[in-house]
């Protein structure tokens, strides 16, 4: 992993973007058998990709994982980086909801398409999009596979933040996010997972607003999608 999508030969014989959705998809479905009752996950594949997991009301479980098989079994290591970090702690504005839009979202996780590294402005609205996630106390990843375009978005990110950390020396990567009281005061806990193409990509934990996470194992979901989507992992 990964399997070079975005250059020949298999960029001339694949669409990325279909690999991507169905990634997504896969993505969600795993989410789907473990998320406990009031949440679920969906799969957005706009202009650029990402899946929501949302919930109603979110339910009172504490700051503890989700005991379910996997999760039981996987805890995430110390984060990376801590930093202090300020959340939007008051909004004034209007929202408009239709009923069948009234899902709160609590985490997402987003993969890093051409379109959201091709140009400055590209990039910009991707790390504006992360940084409101971030400022809303909500869950996120980004996980970036894209080979042929260089650029680093969760530097760009930390730099709209203005966040004092060392910049990433890293073009594929992987990066869990959450915003945590420490010494109670808010910080933004950051995990963060560098990978070259032929090695595995790493499992992180995706924290969702209210203290639940769920180890998401970003390799055997791209396995899997390689396999339905009869794509071979050695091109």
């Amino acid at each position: 992993m990964p399997p070079l999508f975005f250059r020949p030969p298999l960029s001339t014989r694949r669409h990325w973007h279909s690999f991507h959705n169905a990634w997504s998809t896969y993505l969600a479905d795993e989410l789907n058998q473990r998320l406990p009752e009031g949440y679920f996950a969906e799969p957005n594949a706009q202009f650029g990709i990402e899946i929501d997991v949302a919930t109603y009301s979110e339910p009172i479980l504490g700051h503890r994982p989700y005991q379910n098989g996997e999760s039981l079994e996987w805890m995430p290591q110390s984060p990376t980086a801590t930093l202090p970090f300020q959340p939007i702690s008051e909004v004034v504005e209007v929202q408009i909801f239709s009923v069948q839009a009234g899902p709160t979202l609590v985490g997402a996780i987003k993969l890093v398409s051409l379109a959201n590294k091709d140009r400055p402005t590209h990039r910009d609205g991707f790390t504006a999009k992360c940084q409101t996630c971030l400022q809303q106390g909500i869950g996120l990843m980004i996980v970036d596979v894209v080979t042929t375009l260089s650029g680093n978005l969760h530097n760009e990110l930390m730099q709209r933040l203005k966040l004092p950390i060392e910049p990433m020396q890293a073009e594929l990567y992987a990066i869990a996010y959450r915003v945590a009281e420490v010494h109670e005061r808010p910080h933004l806990e950051i995990w963060q997972e560098s990978f070259t193409v032929g090695s595995q990509l790493p499992m992180l934990p995706l924290y969702l607003k209210g203290g639940l996470y769920l180890p998401i194992n970003l390799e055997k979901t791209y396995h899997y999608t390689c396999i339905r989507q009869r794509i071979p992992e050695s091109v």
